[in-house]
């Protein structure tokens, strides 16, 4: 008796599990009814006997992830927070690719005031795809940086947001609203700590480059360049701002053309730099050199506009035009609302006897000329100047 012991509890135990089995058999078809019936009910936007049909599931079987996470969402909408977050907690801790339910969960607890708000909202916001849900995470969560004083990370997220929602007023407003606070910080910051330095002269000329004021920003680079004549980009800056005050004044392109040759020594060619160069040449009508150095400027960068640009005005005053329409076909690739670009495709398609594309290029131009008067009429009420194209056109093609 004693040797058969063993078999005999062993038959016991497999008993007990048949009778297990046995017995969650319908106990697993009822919670499966329930959840359909919930689901059929949300389907119907009837929350009420929703929230009916989880909580029975729960009763069966209280770890049913699926319930939990349903059974927070309406609890969510219906603005029970206290109860959502215990059922989205256990939802987003069983299963933690939920990420709609650690969105709510996050905005929930951000409404309660629980600690955990900020680091759900993080989490949720890298994994929610939604654009509309993760909008409104992101709100969320700069909202609780901005209260923390956190404005690198506000504009982190607000960055990500402008990309997902690229043409809402509310988001461009909140995220125009964030770097102006953050580079305004900044120089304060700046100002503190070294109020006569070589960069607050360029901040303050670079300030009245926005503002239109060229002759004090001309003045301001100058002081810059005299505390400190190496510093990186100040040449450059001064050569723009030279040209842009006097552009056909020959004293001024030689003393633009100086400022590059030494920014050149001083950090290295660019296809900016050599860019400004063919503007130089190009305004002294020397299109040989400007060629050259327009040519140079893209073979450093072929997507700079500026070189692009500059190679199509040389070869169309060569009389190339067919040359020339590579060049302006890129430039409005990369810079799909400049309007020079446009404007001398148009001409360049007239000249090639193709007059629908013209017509296109100068509709085109024709809108994007009005919407910039529009953006300056906006900057004039802020006393500022926007930057103009090189070579602008002041009127459309005929």
């Amino acid at each position: 008796m004693k040797a058969r012991a063993p078999h005999i509890l062993l038959i016991a135990l497999c008993a007990s599990v048949i009778a297990q089995g046995q017995q969650t058999t319908p106990k697993s078809s009822n919670v499966q009814g329930h959840m359909n019936r919930g689901e059929a009910a949300l389907r119907t936007n009837d929350p009420d006997t929703a929230a009916r049909e989880f909580r029975a599931v729960l009763a069966l079987d209280p770890r049913n992830t699926e319930a939990h996470a349903n059974l927070g969402v309406i609890e969510f909408f219906r603005g029970d927070c206290q109860s959502a977050v215990q059922d989205l907690r256990q939802a987003v801790a069983a299963k933690p690719s939920l990420a709609r339910a650690e969105a709510l969960l996050g905005m929930c607890e951000k409404r309660l005031r629980d600690a955990s708000a900020q680091k759900t909202l993080e989490k949720a916001f890298v994994k929610v795809t939604d654009v509309k849900l993760r909008t409104q995470v992101g709100l969320e969560l700069t909202d609780l940086y901005q209260r923390n004083g956190d404005l690198e990370h506000v504009a982190s997220v607000m960055g990500a947001l402008v990309g997902l929602n690229p043409e809402s007023p509310d988001i461009l407003y909140f995220a125009q609203r964030t770097y102006s606070e953050l580079a305004d910080n900044t120089l304060n910051k700046l100002a503190v700590v070294a109020p006569g330095s070589a960069r607050m002269q360029q901040i303050i000329a670079e300030r009245l480059v926005n503002g239109g004021d060229l002759k004090g920003a001309i003045e301001h680079y100058r002081k810059a360049l005299e505390i400190d004549s190496h510093l990186a980009g100040v040449h450059y800056e001064l050569s723009e701002a030279i040209i842009e005050a006097s552009p056909s004044n020959p004293d001024s392109l030689s003393e633009a053309e100086r400022e590059l040759e030494t920014a050149i020594a001083n950090e290295g060619d660019s296809a900016n730099i050599e860019a400004e160069f063919g503007r130089i040449a190009y305004a002294r009508s020397d299109l040989q050199q400007a060629f050259g150095h327009y040519t140079k400027a893209y073979s450093l960068n072929s997507g700079n506009v500026d070189a692009q640009l500059g190679l199509a005005r040389v070869l169309a005053a060569q009389e190339k035009p067919q040359e020339a329409v590579k060049y302006l076909r890129e430039a409005v690739a990369a810079d799909p609302l400049n309007g020079e670009a446009h404007y001398r495709l148009a001409l360049v398609y007239r000249t090639l006897k193709l007059p629908d594309d013209a017509k296109r290029e100068v509709r085109l131009y024709e809108e994007i000329k009005k919407t910039k008067d529009q953006v300056k009429q906006l900057y004039r009420q802020m006393n500022r100047e926007p930057k103009p194209e090189v070579g602008e056109p002041s009127s459309a093609a005929n």
